[in-house]
């Protein structure tokens, strides 16, 4: 049996115990670098990039390593995309809706608004053509890409004031992800901001923000947003479950052996799944912390999201007349989309909406 075959069925532990087969003994040693959009201060996000890099050594017996980088020490955290694009660096995990000002399509490799749960995400990517058509689109970057895992669906994010209805968000200034979600938020009368999320504490502090919108309980507790916003809302339409991704520069993959290939591939599947269960198993934890800490836990008004709504779907359709390959993506993801919740009326919706009713 080859190594690949023993990945396929073995799985990571089986890998691991196996120790470093003779084909990889004959490998040369491989070094990269991989910056992330993130810090390290979000273990969760970060630590995708962190459990990679250990997986991938341990796979190859030390002979394939990848050294991690927050944002900032080898480039800002907007400028990963560049640096796979020119082959500064080899690898890079971010969130591709980060850079819908080079090109709209990227949102759809992360979470576009009123989009996929984490599951539907997974599924359509890796099943559902959604891959195949983001690496087409990914080419002309020199990106190929793999998930580093998902935060599920988010929060609605943190406010100084609290919304009762749309007139509420009128001149307000919040920090956004950008891209679809910012222009439908700019529709509602929301003043968009795009910061790096390291800058946003300091900027809710001193007033030159009202709002940020950022992940979950888990994260957003880490970032103290909580002390001064008070108010904190869901869902988060916008991120029905944001997907982080890896991105690899095409020909640094090219040149691997097939070995290498296919540990790089398991690797990150192992980060990816990390990430998504460190997400839900951590975020109910923090949001009961978060609530005892006072803060003020509220659901969006429906005029809100039915307002957000009708501003995504205009949108939606000003992309698909102006670009043919956004309306193929946008067609393949809202196609898939229907079928999912279909079933999940049958299947998740209703066994979850009866638990939360019974007494555990």
């Amino acid at each position: 049996m080859d190594r690949r075959s023993i990945i396929k069925h073995a799985g990571i532990a089986g890998v691991l115990a196996v120790g470093a087969a003779p084909a990889v003994h004959a490998q040369e040693a491989i070094r990269w670098r991989l910056a992330a959009s993130f810090p390290k201060s979000l273990d969760t996000i970060f630590g995708s990039a962190e459990m990679f890099s250990k997986t991938l050594k341990a796979m190859s017996g030390g002979k394939f390593e990848v050294s991690v980088h927050a944002a900032g020490e080898l480039m800002p955290a907007f400028g990963v995309v560049d640096g796979i694009q020119n082959g500064t660096i080899e690898m890079a995990l971010t969130a591709p809706y980060y850079f819908t000002g080079k090109d709209y399509i990227f949102a759809f490799g992360c979470a576009v608004p009123f989009g996929l749960t984490a599951r539907q995400m997974d599924a359509w990517m890796e099943h559902g053509g959604g891959r195949k058509l983001m690496d087409e689109f990914y080419a002309q970057y020199n990106i190929k890409s793999q998930s580093a895992g998902n935060t599920g669906t988010q929060m609605g994010g943190w406010f100084r004031k609290e919304i009762k209805s749309v007139a509420d968000l009128k001149g307000l200034k919040m920090r956004l992800g950008g891209g679809l979600f910012g222009d439908a938020m700019l529709k509602l009368g929301v003043v968009a901001q795009n910061m790096p999320v390291g800058e946003v504490y300091q900027a809710l502090e001193k007033g030159t923000l009202d709002a940020v919108e950022f992940v979950g309980p888990y994260d957003d507790q880490k970032l103290g947003f909580n002390k001064v916003a008070p108010y904190y809302y869901y869902p988060g339409w916008w991120e029905g479950g944001a997907e982080l991704e890896f991105f690899i520069n095409t020909k640094a993959y090219a040149a691997l052996s097939p070995e290498y290939k296919a540990m790089v591939d398991a690797a990150c599947n192992v980060a990816a799944r990390d990430m998504t269960a460190k997400y839900d198993a951590n975020n109910p934890v923090a949001l009961k912390k978060l609530v005892a800490d006072k803060t003020q836990l509220k659901a969006f008004p429906k005029d809100f999201m039915d307002a957000g709504y009708k501003a995504v779907m205009e949108i939606m359709a000003e992309h698909d007349a102006k670009s043919p390959m956004f309306k193929k993506i946008n067609q393949s993801l809202r196609t898939f989309q229907r079928d999912q919740l279909l079933w999940e009326r049958f299947s998740e919706f209703r066994y979850n909406s009866y638990m939360t009713t019974a007494k555990l």
